[in-house]
């Protein structure tokens, strides 16, 4: 699978050939040939092949729009698998980021790693229905704390 390459390298107003967008990209020459056989837009056919710079950004914002898929109401994206998914048994913390807004918290099912999804208080509700969210309460001072730390003096 291929690297995806952040659009806005290229320059919209300028022609590049083949070995410049090859520096430019930090790849080999015969990687942006397979890019032009993949779809990538050439000016002409002749020799030395010029792509143009709009060209080159719309190819990879093209590229970037067809993989983006849009999470459901109770599945999450893991980074290291880069697919969407329910956590490890449909189990998930909401951590409050502010009064508004919080963060559900789970485990990849395939990979074990953590899986996050920002989501607004009031979905809340609705995703509950899908998944168990255990909701975790920030405290609002560490002397709240029932284990406050060893070198404390919050006993005196």
């Amino acid at each position: 699978m291929a690297k995806l390459q952040n659009p806005n390298r290229a320059k919209i107003h300028r022609n590049y050939t083949v070995e410049e967008i090859a520096m430019l990209y930090a790849v080999h020459k015969n990687t942006v040939r397979l890019w032009i056989k993949d779809g990538l837009p050439t000016i002409d056919r002749k020799r030395p092949i010029l792509i143009a710079g709009a060209d080159l950004r719309r190819y990879w914002q093209s590229k970037r729009t067809c993989r983006k898929r849009k999470c459901q109401l109770f599945e999450m994206y893991c980074v290291r698998c880069k697919v969407t998914q329910r956590p490890a048994e449909n189990m998930a913390d909401y951590e409050p980021l502010n009064s508004d807004t919080g963060r559900l918290i789970g485990l990849c099912p395939d990979c074990g790693g953590i899986i996050n999804k920002f989501v607004r208080f009031n979905r809340l509700d609705e995703i509950r229905g899908y998944l168990d969210i255990t909701q975790t309460k920030a405290l609002k001072h560490i002397s709240d704390s029932n284990n406050p730390l060893v070198n404390s003096d919050f006993n005196q």
